[in-house]
C-alpha cells in the first residue's frame, strides 16, 4: 500500500481530494527543512512545494518512488539524484495560465497609471485642495500602444502576451540570453531589453537564467521602462534592482517573488526606503494563488499521483 506524505499542506487552499487507491494519508500543515527528512522516513510518496529534497536525503529514503510536487518549479528537488534512483517527479502544469497574467497585467497597469502615488496624494487631502475637479501631480500612461517584451514564452508569458494585445500592445518575445540564433517570431535579447516600454518575466530558475537581469540589463532598458517578475526572484540581481529604482535607470517595478521566501533574513527589496516609493510595488508571492487556480493544482496533483500507480506517470519531468 502506497504511503503518501504531505509535507505542506497549508501552501494551498483547495479542496485536496484523497486518490482512488488504497493508501495511508499523512499530511503536516507546514514542515522545516530540518524535519522533512524524518517525515518522509516511511514515504513511497512525497507532496511537496517548496521545501528542499536534496541528493543526500534521497540517498537515506529507499522507500521513495515518486516527489509530487504541488508546484511548477521544480528547483527545488534534486532532479539527477531522483533519476538515479529511479524515483519519479511530476509537477503542475496550465492551473495558473488566467491568474498569473492577469496579475503582471494588473502591476503594469497600477504602475502605468501611478495609482499608489495617487491614492496616497489623495490621503495626504491633495484633492480636497485642488483648484479644479482634479489634478495632475503624476504622470499617467496607458498600456494601448506600448512595447511589451516577454522573456519566457511559455503558457504563461504566452498568456500575458494575448492579454497585452487586448489591451493595444505591441508584443515582442525575447530570445534567450546569448543564443547565437534567433527563432522565427522572437528578437535578440539585448534588442527585446533596448525597446520595451515594459519587460516582463515569465521563465523558470535554472542555472542559466540566475541573475538574467543585472545591473547591465537595467541600464540597457528605457529609462522610462517598468520592470515586472511574477516568475523567480533569483532572475533577477535585487541589489542591482534597488539601485536601478534609486538612481533613475528604469522608471519602476513590480514584483511578485524574492529571492528567497519567506525573507526571514530580510531582503533588500523590502528596505522602507524601497517600500515607500510609488513607483515599486511588490506582493507576497501570491500571482498564481486565486481560489480558482489553487483547486486546479489540487486537482492535477491528485491526478498525477495516481496516474503515476496506474503505471502511466503524467507531467513528468523525471
Amino acid at each position: 500500500m502506497e504511503r503518501i506524505v504531505y509535507l505542506e499542506r497549508e501552501s494551498i487552499i483547495a479542496d485536496v481530494r484523497r486518490p482512488a487507491f488504497a493508501h495511508a494519508w499523512i499530511e503536516h500543515p507546514m514542515s522545516l527543512q530540518a524535519e522533512v527528512e524524518v517525515r518522509l522516513a516511511e514515504a513511497t510518496i512525497a507532496i511537496v512545494n517548496k521545501v528542499q529534497i536534496d541528493a543526500g536525503m534521497i540517498s537515506r529514503l529507499p522507500n521513495l518512488k515518486m516527489v509530487a510536487v504541488a508546484a511548477t518549479g521544480t528547483n527545488n528537488v534534486d532532479l539527477e539524484a531522483c533519476r538515479a534512483r529511479g524515483i519519479v517527479v511530476s509537477n503542475i502544469r496550465g492551473y495558473a495560465v488566467h491568474t498569473v497574467p492577469e496579475h503582471a497585467i494588473a502591476l503594469m497597469l497600477a504602475l502605468s497609471r501611478n495609482l499608489i502615488a495617487y491614492r496616497e496624494s489623495v490621503q495626504a487631502g491633495r484633492w480636497q485642495q485642488s483648484e479644479q475637479f482634479c489634478f495632475f501631480d503624476h504622470p499617467i500612461r496607458d498600456l494601448h500602444g506600448a512595447t511589451l517584451a516577454i522573456i519566457g514564452s511559455g503558457s504563461l508569458g504566452d498568456g500575458v502576451a494575448r492579454l497585452a494585445e487586448a489591451f493595444g500592445m505591441t508584443v515582442l518575445k525575447a530570445e534567450r540570453k546569448g543564443a547565437n540564433v534567433c527563432r522565427p517570431g522572437y528578437v535578440p535579447f539585448a534588442e527585446a531589453l533596448a525597446t520595451a516600454d515594459i519587460v516582463s518575466l515569465h521563465c523558470p530558475l535554472t542555472a542559466d537564467t540566475q541573475g538574467l537581469i543585472g545591473a547591465a540589463e537595467l541600464q540597457s532598458m528605457k529609462r522610462s521602462a517598468l520592470l515586472i517578475n511574477t516568475s523567480r526572484g533569483g532572475l533577477v540581481d535585487e541589489a542591482a534592482l534597488v539601485q536601478a529604482l534609486k538612481e533613475g535607470w528604469i522608471a519602476g517595478a513590480g514584483f511578485d517573488v524574492l529571492t528567497k521566501e519567506p525573507p526571514k533574513d530580510g531582503n533588500p527589496l523590502l528596505s522602507p526606503e524601497l517600500l515607500a516609493l510609488p513607483n515599486f510595488l511588490l506582493t507576497p508571492h501570491v500571482a498564481w494563488a486565486s481560489r480558482p487556480a489553487m483547486q486546479a493544482l489540487a486537482d492535477q496533483l491528485i491526478a498525477n499521483i495516481e496516474a503515476f500507480v496506474r503505471g502511466e506517470p503524467q507531467n513528468r519531468i523525471v
